[in-house]
């Protein structure tokens, strides 16, 4: 039995942060645009399986791609797609949806720190975009995928981080059990 002071921390998306969450931060391209933008990219993390997926794809790895192994939550991912990724380093962490766990922010920090690799969550995640704005360094990109949309390139910069400390402050901080 797990005690209360075994449970994680996490942020948890309240229903009036959504539009600010589902709000673009960054050019968004698609297609052969967004694969030249990709290619022009020095260090970069990838939040979303099609993304860091199509980076491995044209050979220019992320220094840290986060995946769940689903599209759009429904659609299967064959995990052997991020290999190369995962011969850096892997890490696993749950992150249930709608949250952002301190698992997951940890996990990022310690592989901006560590030369970079591949995370894997069991659960959601979306959130880890805000992580990777958080820990990698002014002049890095953050990549997501929008879907219907393409592809999300946010500049990490001072006002970047600055807005990503903001929409974390407005979550709804709970102790969670992540159950193991």
């Amino acid at each position: 039995m797990r005690s209360a002071s075994s449970d994680d921390d996490a942020w948890v998306v309240p229903d009036s942060l959504r539009p600010d969450l589902a709000r673009r931060y960054g050019e968004v391209l698609a297609g052969d645009a967004a694969d030249r933008r990709l290619r022009s990219l020095a260090v970069f993390g990838a939040c979303g399986d099609r993304v860091t997926a199509r980076s491995i794809e044209l050979d220019h790895l992320p220094l840290i791609g986060i995946v769940d192994f689903r599209t759009q939550r429904s659609e299967p991912i064959d995990p052997a797609q991020f290999e190369p990724l995962a011969r850096r380093r892997r890490l696993r962490v749950r992150n249930p949806a709608g949250m952002l766990t301190e698992r997951l922010r940890r996990a990022v920090r310690e592989l901006v720190a560590g030369g970079g690799g591949l995370i894997e969550v069991d659960g959601e995640e979306d959130l880890g975009s805000l992580a990777l704005v958080e820990s990698l360094p002014a002049g890095a990109t953050v990549i997501y995928g929008i879907p219907g949309a393409g592809v999300s390139f946010v500049r990490v910069d001072a006002g970047a981080k600055e807005r990503v400390r903001r929409l974390i402050e407005r979550m709804e901080r709970r102790k969670v059990d992540l159950g193991d």
